[in-house]
């Protein structure tokens, strides 16, 4: 449904929603026809609600599609992805809390290691830490190139982000980043013809970063991804009537909170800080988006292990949400990172929504398989909003 039909179906009430989002969620067994990283999972709590509430499968973008963080984050909060194309630099950038400006064109950049040849060995460099990230970005900081002024800004362990300040930059640019080892950085190519300059441009600045961070191995090359500028999106508030917040420890997803109108809420690294963040401002807003990272970090290191250690940490902290008394509960991924592909995947995603005002539908457990039997189906994430509103009464009839 358009968001000019949907403001006409809001009613404002006190009701709460939580939406629990753990990164990657989705996943793969390790072999035919075992388990999954979450079905593996001890998750009593995760269960119990299944039982209690209704499940489906979701998908991010549209069946077979791939998709990035910020696309099927945006998805998640009732936003078309397609419509709403946001490249990942805007997000890394307000994720920071850096100012953008109307020409500003923000890249995300991530240092990796090549070799000798000059070929990718490594595109995370060893998930550097953040305060060698904030150094090198000291250093790019010093390039200068005519007419454009340019910011380099630490985001978190090996990534950060970059800023063009010019009139008439393009963002219609490819990226640098092969998406594998073996292959060198590509370069920066216009998709437009407008884009030219801007490609040349951004061209000159890593051949002059190149040379800065070669001295600087494992971090001694950079890949940029999601170049972008900073669109006007209608907020959560204008368009649901909520008083949205977020609570997430990584600055991308802090950055497409901001964008949608949310407050960001200051919390500590852990999932315990996290809930204990949610308590502290439980009275001060109507819908909570939690976010878990994490998983998605295991699944794309092919850490399946780890990933279902994480699930069952989460699990165990579930208790504490409930004991709030939120009106709807919703726990869910972004997207599917198995393990065994240690990348993002287009596999539908495991939702589970709880309601006192739902239809259970006979699910048991919550995992890949059994939500697939559930009375939510497989349906496109956009759709995942609209029905958290309903179960909150959020939503007045629509016609006679």
């Amino acid at each position: 449904m358009d968001f000019d039909r949907l403001k006409e179906l809001v009613f404002q009430n006190e009701a709460k929603i939580v939406l629990l989002v753990m990164d990657g969620l989705g996943g793969l067994p390790r072999e035919p026809g075992g388990l999954t990283e979450l079905e593996s999972a001890h998750t009593p709590n995760m269960d119990f609600l299944a039982s209690r509430g209704i499940c489906g499968l979701l998908d991010p973008i549209a069946p077979g599609i791939t998709p990035g963080s910020g696309p099927a984050h945006l998805a998640l909060f009732g936003y078309d992805p397609i419509r709403y194309e946001i490249g990942r630099g805007v997000l890394e950038a307000l994720g920071i809390g850096f100012p953008l400006e109307k020409d500003d064109l923000a890249a995300r950049g991530n240092f990796c290691t090549v070799d000798e040849k000059g070929l990718v060995t490594d595109r995370r460099a060893g998930r550097i830490d953040t305060q060698f990230n904030a150094m090198l970005c000291q250093k790019l900081e010093e390039i200068k190139l005519p007419g454009i002024e340019t910011f380099v800004k630490p985001v978190k362990e090996h990534r950060f982000v970059v800023v063009f300040r010019a009139p008439g930059l393009s963002d219609k640019l490819t990226e640098t980043d092969p998406q594998r080892v073996g292959l060198p950085p590509l370069p920066v190519k216009p998709l437009a013809p407008e884009a030219q300059a801007t490609a040349e441009a951004v061209n000159a600045w890593i051949e002059k970063a190149r040379e800065i961070l070669s001295p600087h191995p494992p971090a001694n090359m950079l890949l940029l991804r999601g170049f972008s500028k900073n669109p006007q999106l209608p907020s959560m508030r204008e368009i649901y009537g909520l008083k949205p917040a977020a609570i997430a420890t990584y600055p991308m997803y802090r950055g497409v909170a901001r964008l949608v109108g949310m407050d960001v809420l200051e919390t500590g690294e852990e999932f315990a800080d996290e809930i204990s963040t949610l308590e502290a401002h439980w009275k001060d807003y109507n819908f909570f988006y939690i976010h878990v990272k994490k998983t998605d970090s295991y699944g794309e290191d092919g850490n399946f292990e780890a990933k279902v250690a994480l699930i069952e940490e989460v699990d165990r902290h579930i208790p504490r949400i409930m004991a709030l008394n939120p009106d709807v509960f919703i726990i869910t991924g972004d997207h599917s990172t198995p393990a065994v592909l240690k990348s993002h995947s287009w596999h539908p995603v495991p939702v589970l929504l709880y309601s006192r005002y739902v239809r259970p539908d006979g699910v048991e457990k919550f995992g890949e398989r059994a939500c697939a039997k559930g009375s939510i189906g497989r349906m496109p994430a956009v759709n995942l909003m609209p029905l958290a509103l309903a179960y909150a009464f959020k939503l007045n009839r629509f016609g006679a």
